[in-house]
């Protein structure tokens, strides 16, 4: 199945028109659309613009609102809770990581809670927001329940990732952005459009059999944890998730575990929900709160060399550290295009065909 290539800039104009469309202000359809295509310049294909369908159909029945309302309450001088007012995670977030930066900036670190928000998109893009301040940034939300725990054979958590960015002086920043499942929902949704199987340790069929088939979760079955059997560690990717769960929506407010709203279309809600909306979990630290900023950029910079200088394994032509695939993906497709593959491509259309808008890339 072949793709095309579209200009970033095309593909963001485009997402931000739909998004105006649909009620949003200018500044947070600015926000949504930067955030979708900042993970599809980095090769997250399953977070970026593939998401918007998915966007549109929860704005339309009521679970996103395009005009929130977010108040936002500083409990301490480090800490604080964002209500965002069923707003899209795309916009509550970044912007709850732009208060842990203000409080970061006066006492030396930021946390805030985030409840009664919605899907996210890629942690990476809240974390790094602390990098041009010279600080560490850390991001994560709860999501779908699609995630049965270690050693269990019912869907209870999400895919849950974490995003935490650290900056360094001449080298590229250490950015470790991941799933704390074995695989994320989206990988699984890309397989599906491209007819291809799913490797053995990604998912369960609803019996707890293991599976290959992309299409499992429709069918009831689950997503394993990082390490997916106790024999590969599975109770420590269990124990990731558990920590974003508990911190996303038992710090905040939001629901957790098998109440957290889905963003899917095949789950349906749980009518018991303890909390608000889906919950994140944002914040920073300040370098010179430990040693002299530069000093620990250095550091980090010779960390990084060294570790770009292992011995690679067989058939690796090099190590390399968190973050650096995707730097260089970002740089590749910022000039070449973002690779849109065809059956996408012809959703997006139908999508363009929805608001009257030209899709002349």
């Amino acid at each position: 199945m072949g793709f095309t290539r579209i200009k970033a800039d095309f593909l963001k104009d485009w997402v931000e028109t739909i998004l105006v469309q649909e009620g949003f202000s200018q500044e947070h359809a600015n926000l949504s659309a930067d955030v979708l295509l900042m993970a599809d310049l980095r090769g997250i294909d399953s977070h970026g613009v593939a998401r918007l369908e998915g966007y549109i159909r929860l704005i339309r029945s009521g679970q996103i609102n395009p005009k929130p309302n977010m108040v936002f309450t500083q409990r301490k001088k480090s800490m604080g809770l964002l209500n965002a007012d069923s707003a899209i995670g795309l916009v509550s977030a970044p912007l709850a990581m732009l208060k842990a930066i203000e409080m970061g900036k006066e006492v030396g670190s930021g946390w805030v809670g985030i409840s009664n928000s919605n899907h996210f998109g890629i942690a990476a893009y809240h974390a790094m927001l602390a990098l041009e301040h010279s600080m560490i940034g850390l991001a994560m939300t709860n999501a779908s329940p699609l995630v049965t725990p270690a050693g269990g054979s019912e869907r209870m958590l999400g895919t849950n990732p974490l995003c935490i960015c650290i900056p360094a002086a001449e080298e590229l920043p250490f950015v470790l952005d991941m799933a704390t499942s074995a695989a994320a929902n989206g990988k699984l949704e890309i397989a599906d459009r491209l007819g291809k199987s799913i490797p053995r340790g990604w998912a369960l069929d609803n019996s707890g059999g293991e599976t290959n088939d992309p299409t499992i979760l429709k069918q009831g079955g689950m997503l394993l944890p990082l390490g997916s059997d106790s024999e590969h560690g599975a109770h420590k990717g269990f124990g990731l998730g558990a920590w974003v769960d508990i911190f996303s929506g038992v710090l905040s407010g939001a629901n957790y575990g098998p109440w957290v709203p889905p963003f899917v279309q095949f789950l349906h809600a749980q009518n018991d929900q303890p909390g608000l909306g889906i919950g994140h979990f944002v914040g920073c630290w300040e370098l010179d709160g430990f040693r002299d900023i530069q000093a620990v950029k250095k550091d980090m910079d010779q960390w990084i060399r060294r570790f770009k200088t292992t011995v690679p394994a067989s058939g690796i032509e090099r190590v390399m550290i968190p973050g650096e695939p995707e730097y260089f993906e970002h740089k590749k497709r910022a000039s070449l295009g973002i690779p849109i593959e065809n059956s996408l491509l012809q959703h997006l259309k139908l999508i363009s065909d929805q608001y009257s808008i030209p899709f002349n890339p």
